[in-house]
């Protein structure tokens, strides 16, 4: 697939400064990027998405979800910014997303830990698979777990919505996951320090869908650099 988007990512995780990237939309003239809410309560999404108001954004093509999200936010997203895609992680709430949820087919579902039969079954109820190469990198190739070596079978399968790109290098550091609480060690990183640490992304150049988001807490001053990199191996 060739001329794929590389999204800038708006990411609120507690090391991003998401009151300030809706100030570098309008100083870099953004008009496109994607959205991870994921850290935020409801109060702080409704204050995030009056500050994109007073933006010049026109569209959010992918949006990650968070499990206690409205319906009416998926509205907003879908009516306001022409948002196409959506992704979640396998969790028990994602399940009324797509048992309950009119855009279940827009939903894709985001590889994490491990590749189970509770990812699959999602991924058969939603649109498909939100393909976070970061992780397969981390979790599948480093750290060899349960189930990876089923995800190239899988993405030929099923449909590839969208797609999570993160920093991977060598050095193992503690987590905390936001959701499940467990504690592991990740490779995997939502800062990057050295263009380097994107390099990874060539061996997984052909799985890679049309919308690429950049998940990253870096600002977008640095992001516009990370989208021109990544153009530059992917494109």
């Amino acid at each position: 697939m060739n001329n794929r988007i590389i999204l800038p990512g708006l990411t609120t995780t507690p090391r991003s400064n998401w009151r300030e990237k809706t100030e570098e939309i309008k100083k870099f003239n953004l008009h496109e990027i994607a959205l991870f809410p994921t850290y935020l309560e409801i109060k702080d999404r409704k204050e995030l998405y009056d500050l994109l108001k007073k933006t010049d954004l026109e569209r959010i093509p992918h949006v990650h979800l968070r499990d206690d999200m409205e319906e009416w936010e998926l509205d907003f997203f879908i009516k306001y910014y022409k948002t196409i895609v959506f992704n979640i992680h396998p969790d028990n709430a994602c399940q009324r997303f797509l048992k309950n949820n009119k855009y279940a087919s827009r939903i894709c579902i985001e590889n994490l830990f491990k590749i189970d039969d509770d990812f699959l079954n999602s991924v058969k109820m939603g649109g498909g698979i939100c393909l976070d190469i970061s992780h397969w990198e981390d979790w599948g190739i480093i750290q060899g777990r349960y189930g990876y070596n089923r995800l190239p079978d899988l993405l030929k399968k099923y449909r590839v919505g969208c797609c999570h790109i993160s920093a991977v290098n060598n050095k193992g550091e503690e987590y905390q996951d936001y959701i499940t609480k467990k504690k592991g060690i990740a490779y995997s990183h939502h800062t990057l320090g050295k263009l380097l640490e994107l390099d990874y992304v060539k061996k997984y150049i052909k799985y890679l869908p049309k919308y690429i988001s950049i998940e990253l807490e870096n600002s977008f001053a640095e992001q516009l650099k990370v989208k021109e990199y990544l153009n530059s191996i992917i494109n």
